[in-house]
């Protein structure tokens, strides 16, 4: 199996398994990804607790909770390291609950292929709206976009300093 299928085999096999082993501990599988690092392969986990913050408690408690399923579906036909942390100021965006709660905020989007007129791929503005089939990002100078959820490549939080 070539690198990028295995990654895309775990990160969907761990996302189906651990998202609710996640929810059970009262918490949010926001992100998760499957990489080969300096140091060697990591399956790092994002979590996000609803009305608050993520702390060093939260991550121990998912670890804990999440590595005797991964042990016992062995996902990764080799050694690697499991990471769980909060998804962090610029976190990412995945799902139309994750927009709707950054409504009114600074987003960056990058699409798959060029979107809107003039066409472009990498949109930062503010999210003005959130529909059934996609989101709105009102970008400064270009107007505003409307870009469906099939077309985002990637999408995140821009956290003003």
């Amino acid at each position: 199996m070539s690198e990028k299928n295995l990654k895309q085999t775990v990160e969907e096999r761990a996302m189906s398994l651990l998202d609710p082993i996640v929810a059970g501990e009262g918490l949010e599988l926001v992100d998760l990804e499957f990489l080969r690092e300096r140091e060697g392969w990591v399956l790092r986990l994002f979590i996000d607790k609803p009305g608050g913050r993520v702390g060093l408690d939260e991550c121990t408690q998912v670890s804990r909770a999440v590595d005797p399923a991964l042990d016992v579906e062995d996902l990764v036909p080799h050694e690697y390291s499991l990471e769980v942390s909060s998804p962090g100021v610029n976190r990412p965006l995945k799902k139309p609950t994750h927009f709707e709660r950054v409504k009114g905020q600074k987003v960056k989007v990058k699409t798959f292929g060029p979107v809107g007129e003039p066409p472009r791929k990498n949109f930062t503005g503010t999210l003005t709206e959130v529909a059934g089939d996609g989101i709105s990002v009102d970008v400064e100078g270009a107007g505003t976009f409307h870009i469906l959820f099939k077309d985002i490549a990637k999408a995140n939080l821009e956290f003003e300093f």
